[in-house]
């Protein structure tokens, strides 16, 4: 973590996860992680090393999520990597990958140098201000189809999986 970082105990204004999360979406996000646990590893390591050593594999979908290049400095210990490099290893892999940066011209230049698909998408920060990310991908298409769902069906889907999660998991 960063100096003067700290793990979220009360959230801002006291409203714990509720300050920047909403529930639903929070409880949603973690059922289908957990539906899909065996399929996901975490690996502490160099990932640009791991996306190098992987990329001859395309049963494997890499998510990357590297430190912001403005912001990243102050939020992160260890926010200094080779973007350029990034870009390289995983334009060279044959599996699939989804990226996630902060919407700087530098990234956009660099995606666009690797001819990669980039989508702006709204996020909120701490103060919850419309600010944007950038997704990029070889093909983001399935991002800009409007989502179908309805808060009935949300909800539905939510219980559904409540009772079948909590059989699973007592």
């Amino acid at each position: 973590m960063a100096p003067g970082a700290s793990l979220m105990k009360r959230g801002e204004n006291g409203h714990g996860l509720a300050s920047r999360w909403y529930p639903e979406t929070l409880a949603r996000r973690i059922l289908a992680i957990f539906e899909n646990r065996h399929r996901i590893r975490f690996r502490q390591q160099d990932g640009i090393q791991f996306i190098h050593n992987n990329a001859d594999r395309n049963e494997i979908a890499f998510f990357i999520d590297p430190p912001y290049t403005v912001a990243g400095r102050r939020l992160y210990a260890h926010s200094q990597i080779d973007h350029e490099k990034l870009f390289y290893e995983i334009s060279l892999a044959r599996g699939d990958f989804l990226m996630t940066y902060d919407d700087a011209k530098p990234i956009r230049a660099l995606a666009s140098r690797f001819r990669f698909d980039t989508y702006k998408i709204p996020m909120k920060n701490t103060h919850h201000e419309i600010m944007y990310e950038l997704l990029i991908g070889r093909d983001l298409g399935w991002a800009r189809k409007p989502l179908q769902l309805s808060q009935d069906t949300l909800l539905e889907d939510l219980q559904t999986h409540r009772n079948a999660g909590s059989q699973a998991l007592y």
